[in-house]
């Protein structure tokens, strides 16, 4: 069975991170993208020049609070695993998604918020290899969504 993916992004600031969003979630068949907290939403002419059209076509939804999504994907069987620097997060490489599977990523600098963090079910990083700690939140989800359906059931 092909596993399934949302996309969670909170507290995006960029509007061309949240266009470069759609079209990653095109890209790797997410099934729909949420918005939440002061992320920007199209229309917008910079989402649409990084969606390249995808910003029309992939399902999305707007919502305040993203401690609602997740606790309406968590009662319909998702599980919830957070892109992010934390001492207890597994190297994206050696782990296996879950079959349902919504990835919560976070504002550029400061990521994801500890409440949410403790909502998750996992947290995962990248592995840096240079003097940076993290990649641009865009980047690091188009990582994170590509391992995800590279490595379905």
């Amino acid at each position: 069975m092909e596993r399934s993916i949302v996309l969670l992004a909170h507290n995006i600031r960029s509007l061309w991170n949240v266009g470069s969003f759609f079209r990653t979630a095109d890209a790797f068949g997410v099934a729909k993208l949420y918005l939440t907290g002061y992320t920007g939403l199209p229309p917008r002419r910079e989402i649409s020049k990084t969606a390249l059209g995808a910003d029309e076509w992939i399902p999305w939804e707007y919502r305040e609070d993203p401690k609602e999504v997740i606790t309406e994907l968590r009662e319909k069987g998702w599980n919830i695993v957070a892109l992010e620097i934390t001492e207890d997060a597994q190297d994206i490489a050696k782990y296996s998604p879950p079959e349902k599977v919504c990835l919560l990523v976070g504002h550029e600098v400061t990521g994801v918020p500890k409440d949410l963090l403790s909502l998750c079910d996992d947290r995962v990083q990248i592995p840096m290899q240079g003097k940076k700690e993290s990649l641009n939140v865009a980047v690091a989800a188009g990582i994170a969504l590509h391992h995800f359906r590279a490595t379905s059931s």
